[in-house]
């Protein structure tokens, strides 16, 4: 299979505004390139992805993309969707690629809660028309059933993971990892148990 990835990336200045309450501005902008940063890290260690593709108009996330080898295109960028999961790994990624079946056929990995969809690969890349947004999964299913494609899904706890709201990153930082993203988190001082300091 011929499988690019693709990662959509908000611009920083919009980032994860549900965390507000949490973070700073200056701290919601660093975690949301730390965390693009995490998942280009794990693509590009990941063989058997053709390339990388990065839809976003935001010029740091860009230039990024590009020190990842990655194509920077704008058409789309400004529809909402961000790559989020910084606990994404190579072997996920991997293995989620080992158990996309032949095309026409459509691989998904829910969140945590099974609302979000936070992976799919898609062959050929129309067989289902995407809709992303907070409770996306059971509708990807339906619309790839009605596509005549029977979805394959994978449960992969890294990519479930994903960082939107104040009890992600809690739960987020009860996980010990090398990442960029708990290194930007434990920098603003985010503690365990719901306390953060402004």
């Amino acid at each position: 299979m011929n499988l690019w990835a693709v990662v959509p990336v908000k611009e920083r200045i919009s980032a994860k505004e549900r965390l507000a309450s949490m973070l700073r501005p200056e701290t919601r902008q660093a975690l949301a390139l730390a965390m693009f940063e995490d998942v280009l890290a794990a693509l590009t260690a990941t063989p058997g992805i053709a390339g990388l593709l990065v839809v976003t108009v935001d010029p740091e996330a860009g230039r990024l993309a590009a020190s990842y080898g990655g194509r920077v295109i704008e058409e789309r960028a400004r529809d909402g969707h961000t790559g989020d999961i910084p606990l994404v790994t190579s072997a996920e990624i991997a293995s989620m690629l080992a158990a996309h079946p032949p095309a026409p056929s459509f691989t998904i990995v829910p969140s945590h809660d099974e609302r979000g969809s936070n992976a799919i690969a898609s062959s050929p890349p129309d067989a289902v028309p995407l809709r992303f947004g907070e409770n996306s999964f059971y509708p990807h299913l339906q619309t790839a059933e009605a596509c005549g494609i029977r979805p394959n899904v994978l449960h992969l706890p890294g990519i479930a993971l994903d960082i939107d709201n104040p009890e992600d990153v809690l739960s987020f930082m009860q996980i010990d990892s090398p990442t960029r993203t708990r290194a930007v988190l434990a920098a603003d001082r985010v503690s365990l148990v719901g306390g953060f300091h402004r």
